[in-house]
């Protein structure tokens, strides 16, 4: 069975940092792409970055580029997303997402 679980959201100042995690279990995760997507309130899903199976491949929405960092451990089946200089507009439940499997999200919210 296939398991995404993400972690490490919660509540932060605007230009404040997170780091989110994905532990990924039930398909050979290092030979994979992974992504993650967010869902702000009241709205759809977006893309935010994708990785590579070998770490070296990224891409990011324009949206976090710059602030954003996705990297990824392949001995541990772990995804990690680095934010940084957070604005309010990140707020959203951020899911990992693997060939259309989504975990249960990790919520951030940036506030004063």
């Amino acid at each position: 069975e296939v398991q995404l679980v993400e972690s490490g959201g919660g509540l932060v100042q605007p230009g404040g940092s997170l780091k989110l995690s994905c532990a990924a279990s039930g398909f050979t995760f290092s030979i994979y792409a992974m992504s993650w997507v967010r869902q702000a309130p009241g709205k759809g899903l977006e893309w935010v970055s994708t990785i590579g199976s070998g770490g070296s491949r990224t891409s990011y929405a324009d949206s976090v580029k710059g602030r954003f960092t996705i990297s990824r451990d392949n001995a541990k089946n772990t995804l990690y997303l680095q934010m940084i200089s957070l604005i309010p507009e990140d707020t959203a439940v951020y899911y990992c997402r693997w060939d259309g499997v989504r975990g249960q999200g990790t919520q951030v919210t940036v506030s004063s």
